[in-house]
């Protein structure tokens, strides 16, 4: 197996617009996988996840852009709690085309 290189790296808000849309379809298609045309567990705006539960995670959290070996191949946001260390994953996401290579598994650890 091929070892990779899995870092995370701050969001800029210049690669906000993208995260969104790269978290959407990540989501997406998870759903698609999992549940076929099924699914009917869609937001407002015809998503998975919406824009806003999206946005309103990164407003009030920190963001990060998961990399494999320096290119982007999914994302996270964390709440943290610096007063009381409680803190939690609001949003992880693999972009599909970089499922099953241990990559959130990584970010995670």
């Amino acid at each position: 197996m091929k070892r990779t290189n899995v870092t995370l790296t701050k969001l800029e808000e210049s690669d906000r617009e993208q995260f969104i849309l790269d978290n959407q379809a990540a989501f997406k298609f998870g759903a698609m996988e999992e549940f076929g045309l099924r699914d009917d567990h869609f937001e407002a705006d015809g998503e998975i996840i919406s824009r806003k539960t999206i946005e309103n995670s990164i407003d009030q959290g920190v963001a990060y852009r998961i990399r494999e070996n320096g290119r982007i191949v999914g994302g996270v946001v964390l709440q943290i709690d610096e007063k009381m260390h409680r803190n939690h994953l609001d949003l992880l996401f693999v972009s599909p085309d970089a499922h099953s290579k241990g990559i959130g598994f990584a970010a995670w650890k």
